[in-house]
């Protein structure tokens, strides 16, 4: 492993330990030749995942692009970043667990959203008027009636 400050490929583990759940180890390494410490992740590598979007398009899967819209629908809302975070790694999982190398972005799309219902109902309306191009006040009343009832 190179050195990040130094780019010396002499460095060792100093220590190991379980992150993400169990899902990576991290590790604190000490470069021999700067002194300088760093952290790794290991991870085990996944199947690439195919995102078909509307205009049938494909793309290779992207958490960030989850996060991004999870964070812009809860922006000033009274939820933590763990929150956001346990909430995306839901949707991975979820996503994941389809087993399938090509997933619809409307089925992804469908997957955030129904996590962000049980969260906070405004994130989720929030979420699905830019996910399902609400284009007037109409449709959005409609969604909003749905959660009420």
């Amino acid at each position: 492993m190179k050195c990040p400050f130094c780019n010396q490929e002499n460095t060792r583990v100093i220590d190991s330990r379980p992150a993400d759940d169990n899902s990576a180890i991290r590790r604190r390494r000490q470069c021999d030749e700067c002194g300088k410490r760093f952290t790794t992740y290991e991870k085990v590598e996944t199947i690439p995942l195919i995102v078909i979007k509307k205009d049938n398009n494909r793309e290779q899967y992207d958490r960030k692009k989850i996060e991004a819209g999870v964070l812009r629908a809860c922006h000033k809302r009274p939820i933590s970043a763990k929150q956001i975070s346990d909430l995306v790694d839901e949707a991975e999982n979820d996503i994941f667990n389809q087993e399938v190398r090509e997933i619809d972005s409307s089925l992804i799309g469908e997957i955030v959203m129904d996590k962000l219902k049980d969260l906070d109902t405004v994130a989720y309306v929030r979420f699905a008027s830019v996910y399902r191009e609400f284009k007037d006040v109409n449709t959005f009343m409609d969604e909003i009636k749905k959660i009420l009832n």
